[in-house]
């Protein structure tokens, strides 16, 4: 009951933090871009994004005179960074759009010299200009399994773009209590909590299933990865995920039921030995040090279930502080 009591006072929270510029009054466009910036718009606009990115070139966007860009929740000027090692977008785009607060995300594939990295994308919209642009990156070895070049040869499931009929749509601040479910029970798993999971739900990260594919790690002592969601969370796998900080939901499709999540993982490196709810222990020899994961998440979400979960995450310092802020920020 207290942590179900908790949970409801973060989320009033985070129903300000996520909602307060989702009704900013508008104004003339002083861009390029329309106002109003539509899905098309959006969509569009992502495209160009990343032509220009490969082109080494951000003198061609509408950039806001106060952009506010990031790679790996450092901030830099734009152009900076990754705008010169990019060769090629490569063959995986996967984007979600929201009109309302006029952002869109996208998980891209990109070439870096003869490396495929998986690009996080989120790019805002305010007056007809670009005003942030945020940008996380797995390159190998960044920290768990993955498959890059695989993904890179991939589309994204039918199944995202679906279209929840009108009278079966929620509200944007249920969808978003629905992924932060998620962090809720993975967060110090215990096997114990309520886990809003459909019975086909499956996760993909930094390219690869790591949910219902037993071929991933098939000689563990403990195979969580061929298991469903449902039972990884009931088995108290993740308890070596001590803290889930810097939670932010900025993009929502009420259309398709689609949330895009930002927070860090932190794993402590006290948790060493993870005590199964089957009774099995498992060694976490390789989380005895502090760490932390800069996970972008988004979730396919139907009749208040969890469907599909597509991640990109990539180890950085422990306790890395987000530089856009977010609920449970200490």
């Amino acid at each position: 009951m207290k942590r179900n009591l908790m949970a409801m006072c973060a989320m009033c929270g985070l129903a300000i933090v996520v909602l307060g510029g989702a009704f900013t009054p508008k104004a003339s466009a002083t861009g390029p871009i329309a106002v109003d910036c539509d899905r098309a718009c959006l969509d569009g606009l992502a495209t160009q994004y990343l032509s220009a990115l490969v082109a080494h070139d951000p003198k061609t966007l509408p950039l806001a005179k106060g952009v506010k860009y990031t790679e790996n929740d450092q901030v830099m000027d734009v152009g900076d960074g990754f705008w010169g090692t990019a060769t090629a977008v490569g063959g995986y785009k996967h984007c979600f759009a929201d009109p309302v607060v006029e952002q869109i995300g996208c998980m891209v594939t990109m070439h870096e010299g003869d490396h495929v990295v998986i690009m996080g994308m989120r790019l805002r919209v305010e007056l007809g200009r670009i005003t942030e642009i945020e940008t996380t990156y797995y390159r190998q070895g960044g920290g768990g399994p993955s498959n890059a070049v695989g993904l890179d040869t991939s589309q994204a499931e039918p199944l995202w773009f679906d279209v929840v009929p009108a009278a079966k749509r929620v509200s944007r601040q249920q969808l978003i209590t629905t992924a932060n479910m998620y962090f809720a029970g993975l967060e110090n798993n215990d096997g114990k909590g309520v886990y809003p999971f459909a019975d086909d739900c499956d996760r993909m990260e930094n390219g690869i299933h790591t949910t219902n594919n037993p071929t991933l790690s098939p000689n563990a002592p403990f195979n969580a990865f061929a298991m469903s969601c449902t039972a990884q969370f009931k088995s108290g796998y993740y308890a070596v995920v001590t803290r889930i900080h810097h939670r932010r939901f900025p993009i929502v499709d009420e259309e398709r039921g689609i949330v895009w999540a930002y927070v860090i993982f932190d794993q402590n490196g006290t948790v060493q030995t993870i005590h199964l709810t089957n009774g099995q222990d498992v060694s976490m020899k390789n989380f005895n040090r502090p760490s932390s994961l800069e996970v972008t998440e988004a979730f396919k979400i139907q009749d208040g279930k969890i469907r599909r979960i597509e991640m990109v995450g990539s180890g950085l310092q422990y306790h890395l502080n987000s530089a856009w802020g977010g609920i449970s920020d200490k």
